[in-house]
């Protein structure tokens, strides 16, 4: 594991750099295989964009990244939605193949639960809910589309609107708001303490983006403590496609549960029937198109999902093992910085497994 440490350690330092801070956490059964950070939570006070660099705080200003350090999960969000809407199916209060306009009647026929989970409901992949005020305006939008879906039903293409769909159809279900479906379903019963939807107090939360036209979709400034993604925040920072904030070491518990089939110590958030069919291609949430981060762990029964602030997880169930690694790839700009460094260190665990034996 030197290696897959060594590699982490290295990229806060490439020209550019992949990101201003990491933290790796790999784990084999019950073993904590790496577990490390480098890198800075926060480094800049703004973005210059005429010099296009970040300009820095005062040195005695920088916070160093620490394995507790808390990120803004972006899309890995979703998992926690897919996780929520099973529960759903295991209680029999929702069915796979239920039409969405059962319980949100806006939707043309023959849209399913199903297919928002898999990202094959034809939906467009975003609206810009950022630019319109109030939730009668942002959900109009929702309902234009959602009744006329701009792409072919029953093809994969990846949407944020299919998770943002699914918590609808959560909340009108069970009369709960998301953040406490989450909370008492997933995170409470795991044990996640450092896990929940912002805002959060900054000091000890990763710094993402000066967040500012034209690059971006609104003028927030240095965003910290509150979710980077435009419209979850515009829906009130409480989303099914984004909003969560977690640890690395919270991370490792979900993804320990998961290749236990559910469970984790005396807790059980799914059972092991639904724990396959939510990892198993095309997976229910999680195993989305998005292999080209899992290295060689691609293809091995593994499945994961990454965000746009530079989050990702992986969890291979051939040997039992888990790769989270989150880093800070938008501070103080978004870039596309692309998922090599992301592959590479998947491919570091798996030839240390392969090694092991």
């Amino acid at each position: 594991m030197e290696r897959l440490v060594r590699g982490v350690r290295e990229l806060p330092d490439g020209r550019p750099p992949w990101c201003t801070g990491a933290v790796v956490l790999a784990g084999r059964g019950q073993v904590v295989a790496a577990e490390d950070a480098t890198g800075w939570a926060l480094r800049y006070r703004c973005y210059d964009p005429e010099r296009d660099r970040g300009i820095e705080l005062p040195r005695d200003l920088w916070e160093p990244m620490r394995v507790g350090t808390v990120f803004d999960l972006a899309s890995v969000t979703k998992l926690f939605t897919a996780i929520a809407a099973l529960q759903q199916v295991e209680r029999g209060r929702l069915e796979l193949d239920d039409e969405v306009r059962a319980h949100l009647p806006r939707f043309a026929s023959g849209s399913t639960v199903w297919q928002l989970l898999t990202h094959t409901s034809g939906l467009a992949p975003e609206l810009p809910f950022h630019d319109h005020r109030g939730r009668a305006a942002q959900l109009a939008l929702l309902w234009e589309e959602a009744a006329a879906p701009s792409g072919p039903p029953g093809t994969y293409r990846y949407s944020d609107l299919n998770l943002i769909a699914l918590q609808l159809v959560l909340e009108k279900l069970t009369g709960r708001r998301l953040d406490a479906l989450v909370r008492d379903g997933i995170t409470g019963p795991l044990g996640m303490s450092s896990t929940s939807y912002g805002p959060l107090a900054p000091l000890g939360v990763a710094a993402t983006e000066d967040q500012r036209r034209p690059w971006a979709k609104a003028d927030r400034g240095l965003v910290r403590g509150e979710v980077h993604d435009e419209n979850a925040w515009a829906l009130g920072g409480v989303a099914g496609h984004a909003g969560l904030f977690s640890t690395a070491q919270d991370l490792a518990v979900l993804c320990r549960a998961l290749l236990n089939g559910g469970a984790y110590g005396t807790a059980r958030i799914l059972g092991p029937d639904t724990v396959a069919a939510l990892l198993d291609p095309p997976g229910l949430g999680f195993a989305v198109d998005q292999r080209y981060f899992m290295g060689e762990l691609a293809g091995r029964g593994a499945a994961g999902h990454s965000g746009f602030t530079g989050t990702s997880l992986v969890l291979d169930r051939a040997t039992d093992t888990f790769l989270v690694l989150l880093a800070t790839t938008v501070h103080p700009v978004r870039r596309n910085g692309g998922s090599a460094p992301r592959a590479a260190a998947a491919t570091c665990l798996a030839r240390a497994v392969a090694r092991a034996g």
